[in-house]
């Protein structure tokens, strides 16, 4: 696969939705981004919060602009909070580091796109992406060793 479309993005938005309800999550909101960063689908689970919609693109565009998922963007934030200020400003505030954010890759190790969920914990988020992009035969990188 060598781009991603909107059968899979829609498909990647099922199985977190499903990864969500097997846990008992709390109502999640579900981005995919393609490569570029452009949203290709948006869902957003019957009682998620206002909020939610934005905070899982900026989660998804993050990993997308710096090529790093956003928990590895919230270890960042952490230790240069500068850094992460500036990226906001030049990305006019979009980027969201909070675990959630996991870039798509194919099995080649090409960046396919990022999902971003937000809508419960941070670490329930990312484990509801991940998921999904594994159910489909997708490389998930979270930036952690599984």
């Amino acid at each position: 696969m060598s781009a991603l479309t909107l059968n899979v993005a829609v498909s990647l938005t099922a199985q977190a939705i499903a990864a969500g309800r097997a846990v008992s999550a709390a109502p999640l909101t579900i981005a995919v981004l393609d490569a570029g960063g452009h949203l290709i689908s948006l869902q957003r689970e019957d009682g998620a919060s206002l909020l939610r919609p934005q905070i899982a693109i900026g989660k998804a565009w993050g990993a997308i602009a710096l090529g790093k998922s956003s928990r590895l963007l919230a270890l960042d934030a952490q230790q240069r909070p500068a850094f992460i200020a500036a990226l906001n400003s030049l990305g006019q505030g979009t980027v969201v580091p909070a675990p959630g954010g996991v870039l798509i890759r194919d099995q080649d190790g090409n960046v396919l796109g990022a999902v971003g969920i937000s809508g419960d914990l941070s670490d329930v988020d990312e484990q509801c992406a991940i998921r999904a992009i594994e159910e489909l035969g997708l490389r998930a990188d979270a930036g952690v060793s599984a």
